[in-house]
């Protein structure tokens, strides 16, 4: 045998190869890491497990310095390395926030203190973390409208009432930063603008983690509950691991323990929750590529599409979904259409004299062999039409990345989204074709 083509040989190639897919570059030099690093060390702060680096696919990250074993502590953040609403309090927007009326909402309080602070660039006391930020994120309400129009037409839905809300807060919230001139030299129009507001919100909504708070009378009734956690937001999400996350009110910290073990030069991940690949762009601006709670949602309109035109008892069984709530959540997985999908399809296509057994349907029970093909055909209808849609989606968007280069990050993100959907397509058109097929 040829040296380095036996089975030991081959098994040291995929090791070697998984090891430098996950591996990253350590970028603890770089010097907003090491004014993080002195800031941190100020608050009573210093990590030994873990290291800044850039990741292949997943961007900046934590590395572990050493094998994690499960259980293990990774983090435990100091209540002093915590941005809280009673940051803002204790801070120079402290007195403006009590005695506005309306109170103002904890959300909206942040929001200002981040926008005030990285306007204060040098002098702020939180520049070090503001520092290592985004400058700019890729929720819905930062894409641009041609973009948007490419998601779809669930998620456009979502971000077109994400925008609605954004644009209403930052209209509700001029007054108030009307009241903090005051405080600055320069116009608030000019510091507190529409796009610094999106970004503070941006940086909120997708880096906060659930500390909950005594609520105060200065702030409205919405739960007080964000807190922005400085370098423990450098971990990036997976949806293939566990973590036990939460603060400590003995400790006073925020802490994060691993439920499974890390290998050394690793990238140390966190889960943000079983969340499909739509509400992770929604919410977090990213697509999770092999996410297992990824679907293609399946609206009313499609529901319907492939019924026969003659079936006058259409809107009766719509009514019917409607009432007991099977008209919401049906969606293709990689494990083919879902259980709630086949139940609505199989009710939508009860014959006349089958209709008075709606109710079993519901339940789960098998009325006829007619009516579970009947349904397992307008299931594979819908697969085969949502998989033409989407390539030619994704043709739009490649078409569209030779067009538009300064748009090509955004549609990348979408290209994403698109092929992850594709793939769950074709995997449950697979699984159906199987159902179909009659076992020999």
């Amino acid at each position: 045998m040829k040296k380095g083509r036996g089975r030991t040989s081959r098994i040291r190639r995929r090791k070697l190869f998984r090891s430098s897919q996950s591996r990253g570059v350590n970028e603890s030099y770089k010097p907003e890491f090491i004014e993080l690093n002195k800031w941190l060390k100020d608050r009573k702060f210093e990590d030994t497990n873990l290291t800044p680096a850039r990741f292949p696919g997943t961007g900046r990250g934590l590395m572990s310095r050493t094998s994690l074993r499960e259980g293990q502590m990774i983090i435990s953040l100091p209540e002093s390395c915590l941005l809280t609403t009673d940051t803002v309090i204790r801070s120079y927007l402290g007195e403006y926030i009590v005695k506005w009326q309306p109170p103002p909402s904890p959300v909206l309080a942040l929001c200002t203190f981040l926008v005030s602070e990285k306007h204060a660039g040098d002098r702020s006391l939180w520049k070090p973390y503001l520092e290592i930020l985004p400058k700019a994120y890729t929720c819905p309400v930062c894409l641009e409208p041609e973009v948007v129009n490419l998601l779809p037409k669930p998620l456009k839905a979502k971000a077109e009432e994400q925008r609605i809300h954004m644009q209403e807060f930052f209209t509700s919230s001029r007054d108030f930063f009307s009241s903090l001139q005051p405080l600055f030299s320069e116009t608030v129009e000019s510091i507190f603008s529409y796009s610094a507001l999106v970004w503070a919100w941006c940086t909120l909504n997708t880096r906060a983690v659930y500390v909950k708070h005594t609520q105060r009378q200065c702030f409205s009734a919405e739960p007080n509950t964000y807190a922005l956690a400085p370098y423990l937001d450098l971990l990036n999400h997976s949806p293939d691991v566990q973590v036990k996350a939460a603060f400590n009110e003995e400790t006073h910290c925020y802490e994060i323990r691993t439920a499974s073990s890390c290998r050394k030069h690793e990238e140390v991940f966190i889960c943000y929750g079983p969340h499909d690949n739509q509400r992770l762009l929604l919410e977090y601006g990213f697509v999770s590529i092999h996410n297992p709670h990824a679907c293609v949602y399946v609206s009313k309109d499609i529901l319907v599409k492939y019924l026969p035109s003659t079936d006058k008892q259409v809107n009766k069984k719509i009514s019917i979904l409607k009432d007991h709530d099977f008209i919401e959540n049906l969606t293709f997985g990689w494990d083919g259409p879902s259980w709630r999908l086949l139940t609505a399809l199989k009710l939508l296509c009860l014959e006349a004299e089958e209709f008075t057994c709606w109710k079993k349907v519901l339940l789960g029970e098998i009325i006829s062999d007619k009516n579970e093909k009947t349904g397992l055909d307008i299931a594979q209808k819908i697969c085969y039409y949502f998989i033409e849609e989407t390539k030619a989606m994704l043709q739009k968007v490649s078409h569209m990345k030779d067009k538009q280069v300064a748009l090509i990050k955004q549609l990348t993100l979408v290209e994403a989204l698109w092929t992850e959907e594709l793939n769950i397509l074709q995997a449950s058109a697979e699984i159906l074709n199987n159902l179909q097929t009659p076992s020999t």
